[in-house]
């Protein structure tokens, strides 16, 4: 993933750099494995139903497959696409069954590649198999705590887990942390890194863009000047007891 830097066209985008996202494939989900967002007409909504502004902006959750589990049957890398729900790149899968998942992008995989899972599947990137049959010093995408729980740790983007060691029934695991954690040797764990390993390097510009601040923050990822402790500081303190959706700091009642 490279970086590209905005046009100095305001101060705050004068520091602020974006991905190009120069690997994505496909700008829309497959909609069999992606769940929409709920939405319900106006007329059934109450005023206290409605969402808060910064949750108004609806985004399909993308159905990942973090356990791996279809071992022996072949799987083409269809499409590598954008998640807005997290930093990392997802991966849409065509089984040679006719099945498509979606699968944390490790850093390196192409569309045509086919990819396996299981005992038998060749140790490369994107392939995933139990620890049991991985070579110790060997990075993985993620990695489950217990057979058949599917990936729980290094799910981020960039991040990968490090097998150390193997003793008996289980193995050392080094995390991105460089946490120590011993898990049974037979659970799963999907070769490689995750991609987009310069996500921590993307500059947002300004503040406002992520903590509020006037004028009203990204709706996308940014929170309401309320939702910080200390409030925005806008108009009139609220009276003890009550929150203003302008922020400030509580004053006490008449």
């Amino acid at each position: 993933m490279a970086l590209r830097s905005r046009k100095p066209t305001s101060p705050g985008r004068r520091f602020q750099t974006v991905s190009d996202f120069a690997e994505i494939t496909r700008d829309r989900p497959d909609a069999r494995w992606s769940s929409p967002p709920e939405v319900r007409r106006p007329q059934q909504l109450r005023p206290q139903d409605l969402p808060p502004p910064r949750r108004r902006h609806k985004r399909a959750y993308r159905i990942i497959d973090f356990h791996r589990n279809k071992d022996g049957v072949p799987a083409k890398v269809a499409s590598i696409e954008y998640d807005p729900n997290r930093n990392a790149r997802i991966a849409l899968l065509h089984y040679l069954d006719g099945e498509k998942r979606y699968i944390l992008a490790p850093a390196g995989i192409k569309v045509g590649d086919l990819l396996q899972s299981g005992q038998g599947a060749e140790i490369r990137t994107g392939n995933a198999l139990p620890l049991r049959y991985i070579r110790s010093a060997r990075s993985s995408t993620t990695s489950s705590l217990r057979p058949g729980g599917g990936g729980k740790m290094g799910r981020g983007a960039g991040m990968s887990i490090q097998l150390v060691a193997k003793d008996g029934g289980f193995a050392t695991l080094r995390l991105p942390s460089t946490e120590m954690r011993r898990v049974p040797i037979v659970a799963a764990a999907p070769s490689g890194s995750s991609a987009t390993p310069r996500t921590e390097l993307i500059k947002v510009g300004k503040a406002a863009a992520t903590a509020g601040g006037h004028p009203p923050p990204d709706p996308w990822r940014g929170h309401d000047p309320v939702d910080h402790p200390l409030g925005g500081g806008e108009g009139r303190p609220p009276v003890v007891g009550t929150r203003s959706p302008r922020g400030g700091s509580p004053r006490a009642a008449p």
